[in-house]
């Protein structure tokens, strides 16, 4: 029995997020540069590999895995990956397998997706508005996106939205979004926008909403219960009392979710960021090249969840961005 994974302040390791692209068909713009150059694809991890690194961290207790990009869902043959993951959820060594999406390919691989043991997903989705969604995507049509949640939701897929809170942008839309998901039955997480990568013209700060605000805003209209609800990732819920949904909140910078993290994060060239909120990382595509047995593998693992720190160091206090780093969102898959 392979040792299980404890970091130094004995929280244990059991959901792996894994990139398995850095592209997009989107750019949208908090995430990524409009005129981003990406990886060559000589240095993304094969299918294969990618199967190997899971399998290994299946192997040493990650019991969630979520499948992120870019956009990984454009990434050639990626079903094939997909289905190769099925088989740990039918031994029992997987509990969930799922994936975060902007969407736009869900009508082409939801009946596939569900075929391969896929139960939720998360799409991206910040705003119900055509003109405001191709200005913050630049590149997306919302009328694709919801199409692909139809499809979603017909193939028998559990969807919930994730809308990322951006202060002038989609502050109007507030009930907006929280009636739309309610009427579809969909439950609802905003996010506080992150300081990743260079925007160029983008300003952080002017972007920041603060989930407290946005929490407050929406209890003037609906009774906030808090739940108990978790779902393997930094979100906190409430409850609203008046349609039954759920509404997470993720709140890296106005509250610090660290205490309780069980993640780690693996891009598509085999990099490991035991924080989203650090720099430091890990190359395990080196180990992993080295030889066909996973013990180097392991050994590297190991000593990098012994280097995952207590917390990330995000503030937006003193109207600076504190603590930002410099790889864009969509390297790390979120």
């Amino acid at each position: 029995m392979t040792e299980k994974l404890v970091d130094p302040f004995q929280r244990a390791i059991s959901y792996l997020r894994v990139s398995v692209t850095d592209r997009c068909d989107f750019r949208c713009v908090y995430c990524m540069s409009e005129a981003m150059q990406f990886l060559p694809k000589k240095e993304l991890l094969t299918l294969e590999e990618l199967d190997r690194m899971c399998s290994t961290f299946i192997g040493m207790g990650v019991r969630k895995l979520r499948i992120t990009g870019g956009e990984p869902l454009v990434r050639r043959e990626i079903m094939t990956f997909f289905h190769a993951m099925s088989r740990h959820l039918e031994d029992g060594s997987l509990d969930e397998l799922t994936l975060t999406t902007n969407g736009s390919q869900l009508a082409r691989f939801a009946d596939d997706l569900f075929a391969a043991g896929v139960r939720r997903v998360n799409v991206s989705l910040d705003t119900l508005d055509e003109a405001k969604f191709a200005r913050v995507t630049r590149w997306g049509r919302l009328p694709q996106v919801m199409k692909g949640i139809d499809a979603a939701q017909n193939a028998g897929l559990r969807v919930k939205i994730n809308a990322v809170a951006l202060k002038g942008f989609n502050e109007d839309e507030l009930f907006t979004l929280v009636d739309w998901c309610a009427g579809r039955d969909m439950d609802l997480t905003f996010i506080e926008v992150m300081p990743m990568g260079d925007m160029g013209e983008e300003d952080r700060i002017g972007q920041y909403w603060a989930l407290s605000d946005l929490r407050r805003d929406l209890a003037t209209r609906y009774t906030l219960i808090d739940s108990a609800k978790r779902t393997g990732g930094p979100a906190r819920y409430v409850t609203l009392a008046e349609t039954g949904q759920n509404i997470g909140f993720i709140t890296p910078l106005t509250h610090n979710f660290c205490e309780s993290c069980n993640r780690v994060r693996l891009t598509c060239t085999g990099q490991l960021f035991m924080c989203l909120g650090q720099e430091d990382m890990v190359d395990l595509r080196e180990p992993l090249r080295a030889s066909d047995n996973n013990e180097i593998l392991q050994n590297a693992i190991r000593a990098a969840i012994s280097l995952k720190p207590k917390g990330h160091d995000f503030d937006y206090s003193r109207q600076e961005v504190a603590g930002q780093v410099s790889r864009h969102m969509s390297h790390t898959g979120g």
